[in-house]
């Protein structure tokens, strides 16, 4: 098996756009690659699949216990060639400044994948090359294999920057990206553009992956990364065989709601639901036999006055909240399930009206972090008293209009209190992967399944 790690010296070096060339050529090659993402990042995933046609899956060993991010990893390899991991950050960055937790470093550790840094050279030259000895010295342990330089100017800005590296550290460097404006991948308040919204079209991966033919070797870089495949441990997060059908959940799946764990995806069906994608953004309501609405983060800030405008779904939101279908929001299904949404122009949208909050753009600041929750009351994914871990992501302000009961207590935020639970409503902005405990997804399907139709 080959397997490598795609890891930074720091974020926006340039990861996400050579990892995604790297898949789109080793594609084009006949071969079949699969992407992962280290963290809990949504949207940069969204260009793997782009480029190789295979869905991404995260590896967060913050959010994941190590035994479940090893579980997914092998079963996303069954049948794949290359492991492709695009890192997180810097290459040491995670959760703890004392340790690697939930960093690159610690997930190319636990999988014993070795790492290709990428250093943004941009503004530099020789002094590249203590950049990269200070990483291969940080810790020693860490098997650095090779470097891709971006952003090179030039055959001579290229001689100032790759013999001094290989002098200093004994590390061949594998390629380079040239300054090319037109392989630029398209940026915003979260992020980047996710492709579900089409940033980025066929033409745009074909030259990615050309320039990544023409200047990376990538003959070396897989003689490098030449690994042991992964065993296989006892399954911990899905069942030991097949399960029967039990119920159907609808999924808000369009531009404005895209934010899902692809492996959380997976566990529901495995467990015994169908998922079944809809768009609150085109459809005229929920589909027939849901028992229950999972509404994911996203960006319906930008899409507010399009998701007001189709009352129809809204109607058929609030005639599911009626019935008690369990409806469960992370982040933007969050905002989608209060009364209104002001967007960035300060214009005001009319939304779900069945949580007594209201959010805005205005005066927005950036908010995230990994979170450990407790569960205040029993809900669609926990119990009373149950712990998990998530993580929170977003710029927009809420407002409260009445008071409501809280869904989680924030235990590394003594003090605070998270989210609401109003009938059959559990809403958060914190986001949670279903397969952080093997109680969560099996727990959504029995909760569903109790109000799905026979």
């Amino acid at each position: 098996m080959k397997g490598f790690v795609i890891a930074g010296v720091t974020s926006g070096v340039g990861k996400t756009t050579i990892a995604t060339g790297i898949l789109a050529a080793l594609a084009r090659r006949g071969l079949r690659p699969q992407p992962f993402k280290v963290g809990p990042d949504y949207i940069d995933p969204t260009y793997h699949r782009a480029a190789c046609g295979v869905p991404s899956r995260n590896l967060d060993s913050w959010l994941l216990p190590q035994e479940a991010l090893r579980e997914l990893f092998a079963r996303a390899m069954r049948g794949r060639q290359v492991a492709v991991v695009e890192g997180v950050m810097g290459l040491f960055d995670g959760a703890s400044p004392y340790s690697d937790e939930g960093s690159t470093a610690q997930v190319a550790k636990l999988l014993g994948l070795p790492v290709v840094l990428v250093v943004d050279a941009r503004k530099v030259a020789r002094s590249v090359a203590a950049t990269v000895l200070g990483f291969r010295e940080f810790d020693r342990e860490l098997r650095i294999v090779g470097v891709i330089l971006n952003g090179i100017a030039g055959p001579r800005h290229l001689e100032f920057c790759a013999p001094p590296i290989e002098r200093a550290t004994e590390l061949p460097v594998l390629g380079y990206l040239p300054r090319r404006d037109d392989l630029a991948l398209p940026e915003r308040h979260l992020g980047l553009v996710p492709m579900v919204e089409g940033p980025a079209g066929r033409p745009f991966f074909e030259r990615l992956a050309a320039q990544v033919e023409k200047t990376v070797d990538l003959d070396r870089l897989l003689h490098l990364a030449s690994v042991r495949p992964p065993a296989e441990p006892p399954p911990r997060l899905f069942p030991a065989g097949p399960l029967p059908r039990r119920c159907r959940i609808a999924v808000a799946l369009d531009q404005a709601f895209s934010f899902y764990y692809q492996d959380a995806l997976d566990l529901l069906e495995a467990w015994g639901a169908e998922v079944v994608p809809v768009s609150p953004l085109e459809d005229a309501g929920l589909p027939e036999g849901c028992g229950a609405l999972y509404l994911g983060g996203g960006f319906p800030e930008l899409y507010a006055r399009e998701l007001a405008e189709n009352r129809p779904f809204l109607e058929s939101v609030r005639a599911a909240y009626a019935r008690g279908v369990p409806i469960y929001a992370e982040c933007g299904g969050l905002m989608y399930l209060g009364e209104e949404i002001e967007d960035f122009q300060g214009q005001r949208h009319p939304m779900a009206g069945l949580l007594p909050i209201a959010t805005s753009m205005q005066g927005a600041r950036l908010q995230l972090g990994y979170r450990r929750l407790r569960a205040l009351a029993d809900g669609p994914l926990l119990r009373r008293g149950e712990e998990a871990r998530g993580h929170e992501f977003h710029w927009s302000l809420l407002h409260r209009r009445a008071d409501a009961p809280a869904a989680y207590e924030v235990l590394d935020q003594p003090g605070r209190q998270e989210g609401f639970r109003v009938g059959s409503i559990w809403a958060s902005y914190v986001h949670l992967h279903l397969g952080s405990s093997p109680r969560l997804a099996p727990r959504l399907v029995d909760v569903a399944s109790a109000v799905t139709p026979n």
